[in-house]
């Protein structure tokens, strides 16, 4: 189980298959460096920035899926703290972000669904929706993305959203962060801590 979360009341979480981003876009956020391995599955600790005075933190929880040479074993536990660590910290995550890669999402999840297994993203997303914790999905590496609204509808759809996906923007946000590009994914945090009254954390979006 993950130890050493800061005392803070106040969270966004991050989370999402290994080597989808979630680093650069909390390097983006913060203009801080999080320590990330070369490989996939080498962090499997969370990541927690409470680099602020306010009562509040970012955390980067480890990455799940297939990873190249994590045995099975492994990646299921890591899947099982992360699960855990929200559910035992829901009352104080006021955001949850699913970070996805916008190439190759829709990809994973029909192989996994063909096999007759819930994917993990869409286990994820329902997951954190199951324990009241706003969601969004932040879409990533859009700029290798040729059919942009064709791709964010299929991911919709995967995860049980009617399209189009401009219907969404408070859930569905299209990013780029390796450029900078993530103004759909601060605006859309920035409408869920309003949502909960919390105007005082916006400046952190």
């Amino acid at each position: 189980m993950f130890e050493g979360r800061p005392d803070r009341s106040a969270e966004v979480v991050f989370c999402g298959r290994s080597n989808v981003g979630k680093s650069t876009i909390l390097r983006e956020l913060t203009g801080h460096d999080f320590t990330t391995g070369k490989k996939p599955g080498v962090t499997r600790s969370p990541g927690h920035y409470d680099w602020v005075p306010e009562d509040f933190v970012l955390t980067d929880l480890p990455g799940f899926g297939f990873m190249s040479g994590v045995p099975e074993e492994v990646r299921e536990r890591i899947k099982t703290d992360v699960v855990r660590y929200i559910e035992d910290h829901a009352d104080e995550i006021l955001v949850g972000v699913l970070v996805l890669d916008g190439k190759s999402a829709v990809d994973i999840i029909d192989r996994h669904a063909d096999r007759g297994e819930v994917p993990h993203d869409v286990e994820l997303f329902h997951f954190l929706q199951d324990v009241g914790i706003p969601t969004v999905v932040a879409v990533n590496k859009m700029d290798k993305v040729h059919d942009r609204d064709e791709r964010l509808n299929a991911v919709c759809d995967r995860l049980g959203l009617p399209s189009p996906w401009q219907q969404w923007q408070d859930t569905v946000a299209p990013v780029t962060a390796k450029r900078g590009s993530i103004t759909p994914l601060t605006e859309a945090v920035r409408t869920h801590l309003h949502d909960q009254r919390r105007d005082d954390l916006l400046k952190f979006f």
